[in-house]
């Protein structure tokens, strides 16, 4: 089905600028993803520009809105992105650091060595890379992680009258991520537990490297979601800004379940030889394609990483400006908090630093040596909880074996979390190991404390998240 832009003149250019950064910036390299990004451009100027809450120039403030941009082979939609809209460089904690998060010079630098334009985005390397993603999956798992992170803040910080926590995680996915297991698993988990703050947008291409992906591929996404108890939505042209808009509300108006937006879209869109085929996937497109794409954009055919005059004004005009307000107003809030709640906003303090609580370790018990020995999973449950009662942002648990592993936490106050009881430390992740590992990472992601448990033989079936969470 032909596919037309139906945008403003501002929306088209900017549009079209994140996909010529990306093309150019591949190509560059010689080495890439050029046609997602240009395929996914109009989702990512939607997301940032018209709904999320995010400050470029605070783009750590603890009420912002997540974006993961789980197909990480697609990682120039997100430097691009990041690099128009002016997000600025901090450390990993928000710290401003000066300059620009990611830098024209950068992107033409991309996967160079010392870029912060890695292959696949890294977290910490940049500021507005929220998790590292690569592994297909792995994204999407810690979406699911930061979703249940920020349920659980609502449930244990907010008060009625000051609201601290109350955003959204919005995740970008490709057929391979939903392909691959953990993803399965994952969504299971959001929606067994109605985490409706969690939106999904899935890529439906039908294109992977070896070619259509009814090679190996035939299932109804959207049958499927809904059986794992999710809103599922549709927008049949992704350069459709509107549509976007529109079903973006409807998950936002959704208010018992997580949202999967299925949306078609074009691989390598605007080139005319090699859009819509495999071609477009994992290769550059070659300097004379290239040029064809940016004379169907209208752009210049032979400048390299252009930026149009009023492209970066469009932005500030939109997502710098909103953002600016949001953070601001989440600042007035956070201290009336801090004198209205010292002890809360002292935990919530060191959370947001980075460190542990005063005391955290005053409890850990001494085992006296004995030639017997206790049971590794006895002494390791009291140390556990040991900690956690002095930790009280760490949360965690088992794949359906706390009990046994002794991982469960039984100090008063300790709690379940559970479908629309969110303020519990006790996790369940069900049997699913790997979406058990990747949501962690989104807890600790997120600032929270958060821990995995299984027997050693069963972290066979978790090693992709437990390599994330050491990198």
């Amino acid at each position: 089905m032909p596919m037309t832009a139906t945008t403003t003149d501002n929306q088209t250019l900017a549009i079209d600028t994140i996909r010529c950064l990306s093309m150019d910036a591949v190509q560059t390299a010689n080495s890439g993803h050029p046609g997602t990004p240009m395929a996914l451009a109009p989702i990512a100027y939607q997301l940032f520009q018209n709904t999320m809450n995010y400050a470029p120039a605070k783009p750590h403030w603890p009420g912002r809105d997540r974006f993961v941009l789980s197909c990480g082979h697609a990682s120039m939609l997100l430097y691009s992105t990041l690099h128009l809209i002016g997000v600025q460089a901090t450390d990993r904690y928000g710290n401003p650091t000066g300059g620009e998060s990611i830098s024209l010079e950068d992107i033409k630098n991309f996967r160079q060595i010392g870029s912060v334009c890695a292959g696949h985005p890294e977290f910490a390397e940049a500021a507005g890379i929220e998790t590292t993603t690569g592994p297909l999956g792995a994204g999407v798992s810690n979406s699911v992680g930061m979703a249940m992170a920020e349920k659980w803040l609502a449930a244990n910080y907010n008060t009625d009258d000051l609201t601290l926590f109350n955003y959204n995680t919005y995740a970008i996915c490709s057929d391979g991520d939903l392909m691959e297991g953990i993803a399965t698993e994952a969504a299971s988990v959001a929606g067994h537990l109605k985490l409706d703050n969690l939106c999904w947008l899935y890529d439906d291409n039908n294109i992977t490297i070896e070619g259509d992906t009814e090679l190996a591929f035939s299932e109804d996404m959207g049958k499927k979601f809904e059986g794992l108890g999710w809103n599922v939505l549709h927008v049949d042209d992704a350069n459709d800004v509107d549509a976007l808009g529109k079903a973006i509300a409807k998950f936002q108006a959704c208010g018992d379940k997580p949202t999967l937006i299925v949306v078609k879209s074009i691989i390598g869109y605007g080139a005319p030889n090699k859009q819509n085929t495999h071609g477009a996937h994992g290769a550059p497109l070659g300097w004379d394609e290239v040029a064809l794409a940016k004379k169907s954009y209208g752009l210049p055919e032979d400048e390299k990483f252009y930026v149009p005059e009023g492209v970066r004004e469009h932005f500030a005009e939109g997502v710098g400006k909103r953002g600016a307000t949001a953070s601001s107003q989440w600042e007035d809030v956070w201290t009336k908090y801090q004198a209205a709640e010292p002890t809360k906003a002292a935990e919530l303090k060191a959370m947001f630093a980075g460190e542990l609580p005063e005391g955290w370790d005053k409890d850990i018990p001494v085992f006296e040596a004995d030639a017997k020995g206790d049971a590794t999973r006895n002494s390791s449950g009291k140390v556990l909880n040991a900690i956690a009662k002095n930790v009280p942002f760490m949360i965690g648990g088992s794949a359906d074996l706390a009990p046994s592993n002794k991982s469960d936490l039984k100090f008063e106050g300790a709690g379940e979390f559970l479908p629309r009881q969110y303020k519990g430390r006790n996790l369940h992740f069900g049997i699913r190991e790997h979406a058990m590992s990747g949501i962690a990472n989104g807890l600790c992601l997120s600032g929270l404390r958060g821990y995995a448990a299984t027997f050693f033989v069963f972290t066979d079936y978790m090693r992709g998240g437990m390599r994330l969470s050491s990198i």
